[in-house]
């Protein structure tokens, strides 16, 4: 009996192993089987689950749930500290909201740091178990302890996992809650099936007959349940001072499940000390997932806070801008910002590097993203009249890589510059796209001006996995005028790619956007302009607070300017945004409060 048990955990051990592999090298979501053998089972030939699909072809609905499983979503380990979440969807215990109430709530997770994990658990049925009433607590302490079990290698904290349900599910992961230690089923070892926190959205709590949910208690526990049953079961009842802490989140207007059943639930937490936060607002009425219209679209924002207050998300974001000053000969500046608006200094306004390549050894432009590797990957223009680029990696933007020349136009003997390169990373394809902007004597002699030099550019790429590498240059983008300092990121569904039209006469000078579905293009013709009347270059993007910002060079004016994409059109924030002086053409990065920090201090040191 001691060697099978042994076995199994030695299986189970290999098995997670091999996941955790899995999970990292593809980055999607990866279903698990719950049980090894699902207790207390009855096998039914006529009892199988069947997938509601939506006319897109997408699961929204599950019912009849036989197998028991967990749908995995890592989050990316560079914007985690360890926290992960069992979701529960609701569907009153007949059926499982699996999409609205997992899938995209799992995402949700994952966009803000926590590992995500969607529990398709059994709904309660006399034909496929033994005891109906205790089957979805048997799937939820199982899901519990199974995370818990693989923490160490699929890197969660298990100090730092909790629970969330919507509806039905709210119950259930209320009832795990308070309940945890309940004797439901032989577990295969002494892991802990305890959340250290609950996330109940819209929740039935209670199976009272003033305030229940008569479909999920019906469900749950029979049409005529015995009252020791129904108060087992009214989870208000059961909180104690050892109940894990609770977010809340109900519409007042809920007329399927009563609000009363968060505010009790909440009193009930009060009452014995425990630490809760409750959210009720005027209308949403029930199952607005993550949020439909009105103020409960911003639930998801106000459960953000309350994870990072409490330390399950790392610290808030923060932001760096790389930039250059002068002609670019004493390399690369950094400035920080807390809020994307007031940007300070680091290192005070000195050089983080010193350009080492080209025919000019200039460092302007410098164009800095983090990789899918987890290093930052700079590029930079080395030169006025060099035929290639300049490139380092760096895993904290203090200590960098040897400086490399990427000779991406040496193939075109007529090149006359290479000019603003910059990097997006593609996470479908797992790539880097390369882009830069270009003047190829006697190409497109239909926009060449006499004026500035005859400068003429377009926008070319390559693309590489290593930065060692390169595919072919080729062209990516001729609006049909003369083009430069091209910037794209992915917005959603499509790429957006902000750009300079350098059309001197008649004059333009002014930002514009075009759209592609793919990183490599097509792109859209250029909109109309969305900067003002004044000369712009070197557009460089971030979403801060759900708006993007697009931040540029005034450069006739000598200052930063930038514009925020809103409801009715892009709007002017210049004046709402400070830069340090001499601030030239860069780029903008994302990274959280603790590691700037750390690059705090380790300028002061250099």
């Amino acid at each position: 009996m001691k060697k099978s048990t042994n076995t199994k955990k030695l299986k189970a051990v290999l098995i997670s192993a091999s996941l955790w592999l899995s999970f990292t090298a593809s980055g999607q979501k990866k279903e698990m089987p719950l049980w090894d053998k699902i207790p207390d089972e009855i096998q039914s030939k006529e009892y199988a689950e069947k997938i509601d699909y939506n006319k897109n072809g997408i699961a929204e609905g599950i019912r009849k749930v036989t197998a028991p499983t967990l749908t995995a979503y890592f989050a990316d380990p560079i914007k985690s500290n360890g926290s992960a979440v069992i979701i529960c969807p609701g569907g009153a215990y007949g059926m499982l909201a699996i999409n609205k109430e997992g899938f995209k709530a799992a995402e949700w997770l994952n966009s803000i740091g926590i590992h995500a994990f969607v529990l398709k658990y059994r709904l309660p049925s006399d034909l496929i178990m033994k005891n109906k009433t205790v089957a979805p607590l048997q799937d939820a302490q199982e899901a519990l302890r199974m995370v818990r079990r693989n923490a160490v290698q699929w890197k969660i904290n298990p100090n730092k996992i909790g629970i969330m349900g919507f509806s039905a599910g709210g119950h259930l992961a209320s009832t795990l809650s308070n309940h945890y230690n309940d004797k439901v089923y032989i577990p295969s070892d002494t892991t802990s099936a305890k959340p250290n926190f609950s996330i109940l959205i819209y929740p039935v709590i209670s199976a009272q007959e003033s305030i229940t949910h008569q479909g999920s208690k019906d469900n749950l526990l029979g049409k005529n349940p015995e009252r020791a049953l129904v108060d087992f079961y009214s989870n208000e009842k059961q909180v104690n001072a050892a109940t894990p802490k609770a977010f809340l989140v109900h519409a007042t207007d809920d007329k399927a499940v009563p609000v009363e059943n968060s505010i009790n639930y909440y009193l009930a937490l009060k009452k014995e000390k425990v630490s809760a936060e409750m959210h009720l607002y005027e209308n949403g009425g029930h199952g607005f997932g993550l949020g439909v219209k009105g103020t409960n679209t911003f639930w998801p924002k106000t459960c953000e806070k309350w994870l990072a207050a409490n330390n399950y998300t790392l610290q808030s974001d923060a932001y760096v801008f790389t930039y250059f000053k002068g002609n670019g000969e004493d390399g690369l500046h950094l400035a920080y910002s807390e809020d994307g608006y007031k940007w300070n200094t680091l290192k005070n306004d000195t050089s983080f590097l010193t350009p080492e390549v080209g025919k000019d050894k200039l460092m302007r432009d410098p164009c800095v993203i983090r990789g899918g590797d987890g290093l930052y990957h700079m590029v930079w223009t080395i030169s006025w009249t060099d035929r290639g680029i300049g490139y380092a990696s760096s895993k904290d933007l203090i200590h960098w890589s040897k400086q490399e020349f990427i000779p991406v136009m040496m193939h075109e003997e007529k090149t006359r510059n290479t000019w603003a390169p910059e990097i997006t990373y593609d996470e479908k394809n797992k790539d880097y796209m390369i882009y830069w902007a270009s003047t190829v004597d006697g190409k497109f002699p239909e926009t060449k001006s006499e004026e500035e030099k005859g400068y003429n550019h377009r926008i070319y790429y390559t693309t590489t996995k290593d930065f060692k590498k390169f595919s072919k240059t080729k062209l990516l983008y001729d609006p049909g005028f003369n083009v430069i300092d091209a910037s794209i990121v992915k917005q959603d569904a499509q790429y957006i790619m902000y750009l300079k039209d350098e059309t001197r006469n008649p004059v333009q000078k002014n930002l514009k956007v075009a759209y592609s579905k793919n990183l490599t293009g097509p792109y859209s013709k250029a909109s109309e302009p969305i900067t003002g009347k004044y000369w712009a270059e070197g557009p460089t993007s971030v979403k801060i607070d759900n708006s993007w910002i697009v931040y540029f060079d005034k450069y006739t004016e000598k200052k930063y300017g930038a514009v925020k994409e809103t409801a009715k059109g892009w709007e002017d924030i210049s004046e709402q945004i400070s830069f340090p002086a001499g601030t030239r053409h860069g780029s903008v990065i994302k990274i959280s409060s603790a590691e700037l920090n750390v690059l705090k201090k380790e300028s002061s040191i250099n």
